[in-house]
């Protein structure tokens, strides 16, 4: 897989690492951020906080977002991704245990490109983010960045 920047943001240490074993066992060596709640998705994103004098021009070339996270949550998360020029056209791929089908429609009202909801199974979790990081790493036409043809 190209050398493609994932922002993966997970407040669950056992999902974290499942999802980053699920990606090496696919052999994605994507460089992998991984922010734990999402006002640290947003300091990554907007380089403030922690995150603040950071590369702006380096952006994910994708998110793997949580919903159920701690300080903002992620609807909120993707409310501010879609209301800021800068990252309203970044792919967006809510990646969730949650069923409730308003969670579904709510994130595809907001503009997530895909919801996908995490198996508890390892090896139909391993499928999955190898099926994802085919897809939006190889096969996907990503928009052109802001200041880049944008």
């Amino acid at each position: 897989m190209r050398d493609k920047l994932i922002l993966l943001v997970e407040d669950n240490p056992d999902d974290e690492a499942l999802t980053l074993r699920a990606f090496k066992k696919n052999k994605i060596k994507n460089e992998i951020v991984v922010a734990h709640d999402g006002v640290e998705a947003l300091d990554f994103l907007f380089g403030t906080g922690r995150h603040a004098g950071r590369d702006l021009s380096v952006m994910p070339e994708v998110v793997l977002l949580d919903l159920k996270l701690p300080k903002l949550d992620g609807l909120d998360v993707l409310r501010r991704i879609r209301a800021d020029h800068r990252t309203n056209l970044l792919p967006v791929v809510v990646l969730t245990s949650s069923n409730e089908e308003k969670d579904l429609v709510d994130t595809y009202s907001l503009g997530a490109n895909s919801y996908i909801r995490k198996p508890v199974d390892f090896v139909e979790f391993t499928e999955a983010v190898g099926q994802l990081g085919l897809y939006w790493f190889q096969l996907n036409q990503p928009p052109p960045r802001p200041g880049k043809g944008a």
